[in-house]
């Protein structure tokens, strides 16, 4: 009997040994979203301003070609966050709107989802996030009720200096769902928003090693989000580099592109709108306050990337950098509110606390380079990301530096979370039957396999729709007529198919027709929009 009692413990042992071995082999997950950067705005996607770790990151992992965000902040991190559509996710649009009799606007979090973060912390993970929400915690969707265990958030972004000029509801930061103000001395004096989100997600990785669980880590940062703001010695770095202009620039980003091999070489530059005016047309006065502005942008893009080298290091000397896959996206294109002049107004200095500054159409085309339209559009300008996946315990050596030009999605990241934690995605939760995943996971793409897809892609934000099917894409501008393009020979969208191809066509409307029957998906109930994205009054 004590032989088969002993006998019995050993087995046991050996079973908790490995279940303990195969816990821990799950990797952490780190999510860095970052908000308005365009496709070529940093260094290993084709941007001048100097990028050094994440230009690392890409060197020593994979760098997605063809990664597909939703066009919009709050759609997209419904996306992120739920593995679903936006529509499906109850996010249709910003969290501030709210449309009753829609099936897919309500400006939060419906139950029919589950977020990331309770997926993985029902698998054992421990979960945090700091940064930007905006996923409607003004109506009972808030981070510490969605699975998160510590949060350091702001409710939607526009956060950069503990005293700055505020708008409504950026006044207060929300510590584990705790309202403070943000120039509590919890947070500490004189900080920059992007520094101390990175930071306070280290404290939150300590807490998780305490605990000695694997984390999922979610850094939304605010930047590149208007009011541009930075530290003034930040700025000063880059005043007089962008008197050359947006057009000598943005040829020298789509030269640099095909150089690197991140884009073709038959696909056409878009040509700059015709709305945007030439460089050369602009006074020497004019020239001077453009140069300022694309400053500041480029100094917030300059402390993101330090503070990845922070993120990094700090994975680094906690002795997990090797078994984290640390994602880095965008949560849409470049940013052209603020139409072809920009704007500049407020007290102070051009991106400082007290100002108030909109990047431009000028400069958002330059960001999209080599693609056209914008945030808030379906055209490639609009919903092209870049995605770094950095993880050197799972990702080959052989695949290190490499180009993945299969399409992906914002909706395969909860696919890719729940696959490589070993996590089990749920039919129902509290009573609520929960959508099916929309995605696949990228854990085939990082070792460089074919994706497992059987469904096209698909958007709708603003009435702006699209379909992806393979190397073929239709998409709409709102009310305008469809467009085809071939996304192999013309992904800047330059020579629309729809009349040589027109089966085709039809074919790709009745699938997004059906999709946007089964994911709640209304007709869009708002304005239209100038082509830099603002809101075109009712008549």
């Amino acid at each position: 009997m004590k032989i088969k009692t002993a006998f019995l413990f050993s087995l046991l042992g050996c079973l908790v040994g490995a279940s303990a071995d195969a816990a821990a082999e799950r990797p952490n997950i780190v999510v860095v979203l970052v908000d308005d950067l365009g496709f070529a705005d940093i260094g290993c996607y084709g941007g001048e301003v100097p990028t050094p770790n994440l230009d690392r990151l890409a060197s020593d992992g994979v760098r997605f070609t063809q990664f597909y965000n939703c066009a919009r902040c709050s759609p997209t991190r419904a996306a992120l966050m739920s593995g679903l559509y936006p529509h499906q996710a109850g996010m249709g649009w910003l969290d501030n709107m709210v449309e009753p009799a829609s099936r897919g606007i309500h400006g939060r979090l419906l139950p029919r989802c589950v977020t990331m973060a309770e997926v993985l912390r029902d698998a054992g993970y421990f979960t945090a996030m700091t940064g930007k929400w905006h996923l409607g915690q003004q109506h009972g969707t808030v981070p510490w009720k969605r699975g998160f265990d510590r949060s350091l958030n702001s409710r939607f972004g526009e956060v950069y200096f503990p005293h700055e000029m505020d708008k409504p509801g950026t006044a207060m930061l929300y510590l584990n769902g705790e309202e403070l103000p943000k120039d509590s001395p919890k947070f500490g004096k004189d900080w920059y928003s992007t520094d101390l989100f990175t930071e306070w997600g280290l404290t939150f990785i300590d807490e998780a090693r305490a605990q000695n669980k694997p984390f999922f880590l979610y850094i939304a940062q605010g930047a590149v989000h208007f009011p541009l703001r930075a530290p003034r010695e930040v700025i000063e770095k880059y005043r007089g580099r962008y008197k050359q202009g947006w057009d000598v620039l943005r040829e020298q980003r789509h030269a640099k592109q095909i150089e690197m091999g991140l884009v073709d070489r038959q696909w056409p530059l878009a040509p700059r709108p015709s709305d945007s005016p030439a460089w050369d047309t602009k006074t020497a006065q004019e020239k001077e306050r453009f140069d300022e502005i694309m400053a500041v942008y480029a100094a917030m893009i300059d402390r993101i990337d330090y503070s990845i080298g922070t993120l990094v290091d700090g994975l680094k000397r906690r002795g997990v950098l090797d078994n984290t896959l640390l994602l880095f996206m965008s949560d849409n294109g470049g940013n052209a509110e603020g139409g072809p002049p920009g704007v500049t107004r407020g007290d102070g200095p051009i991106g400082g606390p007290q100002s108030y500054v909109l990047l431009g159409m000028n400069w958002a085309t330059m960001a999209n380079t080599p693609f056209r339209r914008y945030k808030h559009f379906t055209h490639e300008g609009g919903i092209s990301s870049p995605l770094i996946a950095h993880w050197p315990a799972g990702i080959p050596q052989a695949r290190r530096n490499a180009f993945e030009k299969q399409p992906a999605h914002l909706i395969d990241i909860m696919a890719t979370a729940v696959d490589l934690a070993g996590a089990s995605y749920p039919r129902e939760r509290d009573g609520h039957a929960i959508e099916p995943m929309q995605g696949v996971s990228l854990k085939a793409a990082f070792e460089g396999k074919a994706l497992t897809r059987t469904q096209p892609l698909f958007w709708e934000h603003e009435g702006n729709k699209a379909v992806r099917d393979g190397k073929w894409k239709l998409v709409m501008r709102h009310r305008q007529p469809w467009q085809l393009f071939d996304m192999e020979a013309d992904r800047t969208e330059q020579h629309d198919m729809v009349e040589q191809q027109p089966a085709l066509a039809a074919k790709l409307e009745a699938e997004w027709k059906a999709w946007a029957q089964r994911t709640y998906v209304d007709d869009w109930p708002g304005p239209d929009h100038t082509d830099w994205g603002q809101d075109v009054p009712r008549r």
